[in-house]
């Protein structure tokens, strides 16, 4: 534990230092936001986030490789690391690209496809769907690759879809993040294996990422992620939960606190944790999708009716907004993550206030405020 909470010190640490040197670069070269009718920012703001945050992962990974901890153990932890950060920088370029020139839809898709296609050229994919216990289905490599590439493209847009307040996409993928870290280490844990995975790396400095991001991108941001980094963010969180269906057999994924395969969520979490971690922003891509095509425009195409427009027309301000999304992240990624590895009255419990409270935030909490004192 004491390895990963350094990789977690050194990727937000390394990426808050950084983040003001991608601001200058992103004011030289013109890659700034400017102020449009769907946007809630009142001034131009520069973009880059992404390369910040990509030099953050990289400066953990290169720690890593020194640590006996992780390096001393299976090959494959560092080697399926280092290959999804290549595919991070490749998608990271891509955009950049798009944060200066502004990139049509369809080339960004080709650049996400291409990062893709990497990860699956060097077996980053899906190799089984467990079905409990210690069964499973067997894919083969088409299989795998085409469920790869449908989980790591969909949630790259989900978390750029999401990209619309400050520090909500970082904030949302941060949580997810650490969540599946929670996850990633309690299986192991569990099944009494060696702690060193490349899910947990990868997790624990995206994390880290967020972390040292967040703190020059809160209300009111200094600097944007921009395309480069919320596709970033959304490659690397899909990727490290793929690499699980590498690196871990069907029976280990299935026990549970106890040791049994009582429980269906481990069983099914490294293939729908893109979907767990971010129900939030793929149900605001979906609504967005439905939306937009039902009114005769491209899916593509900017509105100003996502989610976290939503609750700003119902009364919370921009930072309230940002938290109670979080809340909703946090609710659904760690209680999925802990209900795959618990269970017990306490933990539905505790879930169950959870959620109460969540819902009392988000739909109470502005109408109290409208209630005059008087």
């Amino acid at each position: 534990m004491r390895a990963y909470l350094l990789l977690f010190l050194v990727a937000a640490s390394v990426t808050y230092l950084l983040t003001v040197i991608a601001r200058e670069v992103a004011l030289r070269t013109g890659a700034v936001a400017r102020v449009r009718d769907r946007d809630v920012h009142a001034e131009p703001i520069p973009y880059m986030g992404g390369v910040a945050m990509l030099g953050g992962l990289g400066a953990a990974y290169l720690v890593a490789r020194q640590l006996p901890f992780l390096s001393g153990g299976s090959p494959f932890v560092l080697r399926d690391a280092g290959v999804v950060l290549v595919a991070g920088a490749i998608i990271c370029m891509v955009g950049v690209l798009d944060d200066i020139f502004e990139l049509d839809a369809l080339t960004k898709l080709g650049g996400q496809v291409l990062a893709t296609a990497f990860l699956i050229a060097f077996n980053i994919q899906y190799f089984f769907i467990p079905t409990g216990g210690n069964t499973f289905f067997s894919l083969d490599p088409t299989q795998g690759a085409l469920l790869t590439g449908v989980m790591v493209i969909a949630t790259v847009n989900a978390v750029n879809f999401i990209d619309g307040l400050d520090g909500l996409a970082a904030g949302v993928v941060g949580i997810g993040a650490l969540a599946f870290f929670a996850f990633c280490y309690g299986i192991t844990r569990l099944n009494q294996v060696d702690r060193a995975s490349t899910a947990a790396l990868l997790s624990i400095a995206l994390a880290g990422a967020c972390v040292g991001f967040l703190i020059h991108n809160w209300n009111p941001a200094r600097l944007f992620m921009g395309d480069s980094g919320s596709m970033l963010l959304g490659l690397v969180l899909s990727a490290s939960a793929v690499s699980l269906s590498g690196q871990f057999t069907p029976g280990q994924l299935s026990q549970g606190v106890s040791g049994s395969a009582a429980s269906l969520l481990p069983t099914f979490l490294p293939i729908a944790l893109p979907l767990t971690l971010l129900l939030v922003p793929i149900a605001d891509l979906v609504m967005a999708v439905v939306r937009r095509t039902r009114a005769g425009r491209s899916p593509f195409a900017p509105d100003k009716q996502h989610l976290h427009h939503r609750l700003l027309e119902i009364g919370h301000s921009q930072r309230r907004a940002v938290l109670i999304m979080w809340l909703w992240a946090a609710l659904i990624a760690f209680g999925s993550s802990f209900a795959s590895l618990y269970s017990g009255p306490w933990m539905w419990g505790t879930l169950a206030a959870s959620l109460v409270v969540t819902l009392a935030l988000t739909f109470l909490l502005p109408k109290l405020r409208q209630v005059d004192p008087a």
